[in-house]
């Protein structure tokens, strides 16, 4: 049974369309009917739902690949992000334990803030001495999410941040004490960064995690602005076309599509060393994988140029979010977005039911 956080709390989350966007087109819907699935121009600014924000087509986040860098090299890519024209940016005080976010603040402190988009994450931690998923790893608690925000603001140079999202918020990755953590944002996390949207110290309320179940859950429970989800929608694992995409674009619900290389093998096909989710892909992953790779080749597309053009066909979809280790990978990057597929590859993947027939594409 869902969690309910209080009515006073809630609003109406179920009719979150309806009461946003009464007599009007869903956001979302308006984006794909003026500007289309795909544009000659990949680096397009559109609209952030009903958030009044804009966003690139294609966002840069400051993960791993990007802290583990130089400082002069993180400069770098985010400045080849920039002069490539993308105008919004992710990190999370998780990524080298604040080291992602003050690499963010002293390069974008050079650039115009109302021309940008930034955003963070609350919840999970890194603590001395702990793995990743230790229980002391995650504070979804009122005082947690305060406290994590300020010092947000605080490495970032900023008054205020754009959007905020709950993070990791994974059973996967919480194990038995899920339920308990659940609770916690939904009566912790969520009430205070709605007050602090209120206040004008962030612009929107998000989620980022890799399973659509929660972001749907989540969706259902309260008013949420956007959702990040991680990569779950792919080539690999797209099952959020069934229920969580369509309520998102139901509902005028923005969703940013981040890791559509599924940490690395949706970018390098299989090779050794190949990586999905920082393990070896298991046998039946590698085999569709390889399968993938003959329709690329048969139509001279890069398996990762396809992979991260095609979140961006569905209308909840409204920017792609990756990691970048080197200005050459950016730049390869935008490459890859702005190069047209055919949709004879598209039509091929479905007709080998390598993506769901309902898919959109071209």
């Amino acid at each position: 049974m869902l969690y309910k956080i209080p009515n006073h709390q809630r609003g109406n989350a179920e009719s979150l369309g309806a009461d946003r966007h009464a007599g009007t087109k869903s956001p979302l819907r308006n984006r794909i009917e003026d500007y289309g699935p795909v544009r000659d121009d990949a680096m397009e600014m559109v609209p952030f739902g009903h958030t009044g924000l804009m966003v690139s087509r294609l966002s840069v986040g400051g993960g791993a690949a990007f802290f583990e860098n130089t400082p002069e090299v993180s400069s770098r890519i985010l400045d080849t992000s920039w002069e490539a024209g993308v105008r919004y940016f992710d990190t999370s005080p998780l990524y080298g334990n604040g080291l992602s976010e003050r690499r963010f603040g002293e390069t974008l402190a050079h650039r115009p803030r109302e021309e940008f988009v930034l955003s963070t994450k609350v919840g999970h931690y890194v603590r001395s001495g702990k793995p990743p998923h230790h229980p002391s790893c995650y504070d979804y608690s009122a005082e947690g999410v305060k406290r994590s925000v300020e010092q947000s603001l605080d490495r970032l140079n900023l008054d205020r941040i754009d959007m905020v999202f709950i993070h990791d918020l994974v059973e996967e990755f919480i194990g038995a004490d899920f339920e308990r953590r659940y609770e916690e944002a939904m009566t912790g996390a969520y009430p205070v960064l709605r007050q602090l949207r209120d206040a004008g110290k962030i612009r929107a309320i998000g989620a980022a995690v890799k399973d659509w179940r929660i972001c749907l859950r989540l969706a259902r429970d309260a008013q949420f602005d956007c959702f990040l989800l991680a990569a779950d929608y792919t080539f690999l694992r797209n099952e959020s076309l069934k229920e969580f995409l369509p309520y998102c674009e139901k509902h005028g619900i923005p969703v940013i599509a981040a890791a559509p290389f599924a940490m690395g093998l949706l970018a390098t096909g299989v090779v050794p060393g190949a990586s999905y989710f920082f393990k070896p892909p298991p046998p039946d992953v590698a085999a569709k994988t390889r399968q993938i790779e003959a329709v690329c080749a048969r139509h001279g597309v890069p398996l990762a140029q396809a992979s991260l053009q095609f979140p961006l066909f569905h209308p909840a979809v409204v920017s792609v979010l990756i990691g970048a280790g080197s200005p050459a990978e950016l730049e390869q990057d935008v490459a890859y977005l702005r190069t047209p597929t055919p949709p004879g590859f598209w039509a091929e993947l479905k007709e080998n039911e390598l993506i769901p027939a309902e898919a959109p594409t071209p």
